[in-house]
């Protein structure tokens, strides 16, 4: 029950760092592989408001959502909006570019070192119950991940936004004729994306770390998420990260030799039998 409840927490990790990607990726229709380096500003945003300036940790969350946010928009406007109608290559080619420049500019700015972070004392600790110990932090994740799903699942499928955005999505041309700011609603998007990366890379400090390498070593598990789950299906990405996240933590416990390759096995056996993932529609 222990395995199975850490494994669950790291899978609702997997989701709230991946699931902007899945916005980005699924939604919008653009390869944004630099989706790891809006996890990791939010993650030095919180490192830095915490230790550097004494910031309790949940008032730090709001600037890991704001600053990725911010530097989203700045970048969809000068950079992501010129390449919409590129291949996926360029696309693909322009976001490495962007993993390697966020790389270098946190080894510049930060060091190469791990970052510290010291959760405060109500965060900390375990409950101890008959036949499972429950971590309070990840107790604290999975809450928190629950809360993201419903809240990004409501906004995209009941909203005047989710509605705009689909529209846009779907035909540009005629959603332009309806009235609808294209440009406009692809920035928001852009920015939710940043912003929920940016919340799942503060959160993710105390279980994965951080360093100027984060955005290259997480890449691949967050494509796996999105992958499997099927590209913009936000629930389908939540079913996919806690499927993804309990196999590998069971995976590391019980054949600790091949635990790493077990979330890579999940993925192939997936696709095979679901080439466009557990809950993603054919493209047309």
């Amino acid at each position: 029950m222990t395995i199975l409840f850490d494994g669950i927490a790291a899978g609702m990790l997997l989701f709230l760092i991946s699931v902007g990607l899945s916005v980005t990726l699924g939604l919008m229709n653009f390869v944004n592989l630099a989706h790891g380096a809006f996890a990791m500003l939010g993650g030095y945003a919180c490192v830095v408001l915490l230790n550097g300036y004494g910031v309790p940790f949940l008032a730090t969350l709001p600037a890991a959502i704001i600053v990725p946010a911010l530097a989203g928009i700045v970048l969809e406007r000068t950079l992501y909006r010129r390449l919409y109608a590129a291949s996926d290559l360029d696309q693909v080619l322009f976001s490495i570019g962007l993993v390697f420049m966020s790389v270098a500019a946190a080894h510049y700015f930060f060091g190469a070192q791990q970052q510290p972070l010291h959760l405060p004392e109500f965060l900390s600790g375990q409950i101890h119950l008959p036949g499972v110990d429950i971590g309070v932090y990840r107790l604290f994740l999975i809450i928190a991940g629950l809360a993201v799903a419903v809240l990004l699942q409501w906004s995209v499928i009941r909203t005047s936004f989710g509605a705009r955005l689909r529209a846009a999505v779907d035909n540009q041309r005629v959603a332009r004729g309806m009235g609808i700011d294209v440009n406009r609603v692809f920035s928001l998007t852009f920015a939710l994306g940043s912003a929920l990366a940016g919340l799942g890379g503060a959160l993710g400090v105390e279980m994965l770390g951080l360093d100027p390498e984060f955005p290259v070593k997480y890449m691949v598990y967050f494509l796996i998420v999105v992958s499997v789950g099927g590209s913009g299906n936000i629930l389908g990405s939540l079913y996919a990260a806690i499927l993804l996240g309990v196999a590998d933590v069971a995976g590391k416990y019980y054949v600790p030799q091949i635990g790493a390759f077990i979330i890579y096995a999940v993925m192939v056996a997936t696709l095979i039998f679901r080439p466009h993932g557990l809950f993603g529609r054919p493209h047309k």
